[in-house]
């Protein structure tokens, strides 16, 4: 078996940009704010200079109900934000020190029912 080659980058962020219509049961990171959030993060770490770090738009995450929320990978922890202030906690806590904001982070169980889309 050979090993897996090295990290393309050191951290890799999948942001939800997920939308659904606006009465939809499950809800949509975007339209809570995701998409900008996301733009604010991008930019943020860049003026951060934070190295080796990829901030993606991604699909739907499954937990929109939850959201806006993203995960931060190689770790797989997932967190829900609100604020800029909840993007700069997460992008120097975590990205930068490796840390963790308990206090956004998701965890399992804090999914809720499922519902038909």
């Amino acid at each position: 078996m050979s090993a897996d080659p090295p990290a393309f980058y050191a951290c890799h962020v999948f942001v939800c940009t997920n939308q659904r219509p606006e009465k939809h049961p499950r809800g949509s990171c975007a339209r809570r704010g995701s998409v900008e959030l996301r733009d604010y993060m991008k930019d943020k770490a860049k003026a951060m200079g934070l190295q080796n770090v990829r901030i993606n738009a991604a699909g739907c995450l499954d937990r929109c109900e939850l959201g806006p929320d993203m995960v931060i990978y190689p770790e797989g922890v997932w967190y829900r934000y609100d604020t800029k202030a909840d993007i700069d906690e997460i992008l120097e806590t975590h990205v930068q020190n490796g840390g963790r904001v308990q206090r956004l982070m998701l965890k399992p169980g804090d999914d809720p029912p499922k519902t038909k889309e």
